[in-house]
């Protein structure tokens, strides 16, 4: 059986990026059971609550969803356990010292498989306020009604 290529999108978390500034993002692995890998290649999980926390030098993630999987025994997983994250030592050291700083956090942007194996983007961000919100929203409609100005100009030019 020829091994799987490319990317495959399992779950995103689109509330993060409009509650969290994301300052920066690193791929990483997890550390999974075998019915966890079934229950996510049918395309179940859910990415809203989660998070990630550092525990003796070590990443977890947590209250990350994936449910259990349907034809499992009694070998079946628990659907909000925590994960262990697979990272490098020198990007965890990094992780730590500005977590620690205050005010960020880290957040899982999304889960896929990437040449068979289950990966993550975390981010390390910062939670915006409801003011920053409305900011970007204002942002995101003034850039959109530029573009459509802008589409509307050069058709009447042709």
């Amino acid at each position: 059986m020829p091994r799987e290529k490319g990317q495959k999108y399992i779950a995103q978390n689109k509330k993060a990026r409009h509650d969290y500034s994301i300052l920066d993002t690193f791929e990483v692995g997890l550390v999974l059971t075998g019915t966890e890998v079934k229950s996510l290649r049918a395309g179940r999980a859910s990415l809203v609550d989660g998070f990630a926390s550092i525990d003796d030098g070590e990443i977890w993630l947590q209250h990350v969803h994936i449910p259990e999987y349907t034809q499992g025994t009694w070998t079946n997983h628990a659907p909000r356990r925590k994960r262990k994250v697979l990272m490098h030592r020198s990007e965890i050291d990094k992780l730590i010292g500005k977590t620690k700083e205050g005010g960020l956090t880290l957040v899982p942007l999304d889960l896929y498989f990437k040449d068979g194996k289950v990966k993550a983007t975390l981010a390390l961000a910062k939670g915006k306020k409801s003011y920053d919100k409305r900011h970007d929203l204002a942002e995101r409609d003034s850039r959109r009604e530029i573009q459509k100005a802008f589409g509307r100009y050069v058709k009447g030019r042709r």
